[in-house]
């Protein structure tokens, strides 16, 4: 997949009207500023659990080149990625998502400890993920975030994949802009997050 530049000229019409990407002429003043948006977790309500006996080992998500970005991307046609002007991550994805993902562990009591990579605590099993997808799907207004996210876990004992899953997420749009598609992607990354650790508590009974 080709990367495409920051100031992505191949817009549809409809996308440039609609102000999802503004790129202002030469001479024009531009009422907007820059806006960085937080990638958040709305959280659930989970029944009290009694957490696996073991330590996760959470490795840093990785992202694909296009998405391990602070520009919040979109799609305009099948095919082509671009970046909002006027809209930033105030974090890259892949760094956000692994600090929510720490979180919500520790929050459900999946394991009864959780270990970032690069740390000297022995652990059990290693959760690697990757952003496959993340971005807007603005075709048609006011559009799709879509997201995919791949896991898998490892033994760190014997070596071996225990599990791998993709989850998959497609979260309705409500205004065509980057307020909605902020909302989206918060919405898109909070069922992921809750999905995983369904996911690892499944797995980590029958482990």
């Amino acid at each position: 997949m080709s990367l495409l530049p920051r100031n992505f000229l191949l817009l549809p019409l409809a996308l440039l009207l609609a102000g999802c990407v503004n790129f202002g002429l030469a001479g024009e003043d531009d009422p907007r500023a820059l806006a960085y948006y937080v990638l958040e977790d709305a959280g659930r309500s989970a029944p009290p659990a009694s957490p696996a006996p073991r330590t996760l080992l959470l490795a840093d998500t990785t992202a694909g080149a296009f998405y391990d970005s602070d520009g919040m991307a979109f799609s305009g046609s099948p095919g082509t990625r671009g970046y909002y002007q006027y809209a930033r991550w105030s974090e890259r994805p892949g760094k956000r998502f692994t600090d929510l993902l720490l979180m919500r562990l520790e929050r459900e009591k999946v394991f009864a400890a959780v270990a970032q990579s690069g740390s000297s605590v022995r652990s059990d099993l290693l959760l690697l993920t990757d952003i496959v997808e993340f971005y807007h799907d603005a075709a048609q207004s006011p559009g799709t975030v879509r997201m995919e996210l791949r896991a898998e876990v490892v033994d760190l004992k014997t070596r071996k994949l225990l599990d791998r899953k993709t989850f998959v997420q497609s979260i309705d749009v409500s205004t065509y802009d980057a307020a909605g598609a902020h909302k989206a992607f918060n919405e898109a990354a909070t069922r992921t997050l809750g999905e995983v650790a369904d996911w690892l508590k499944e797995l980590a009974s029958r482990a």
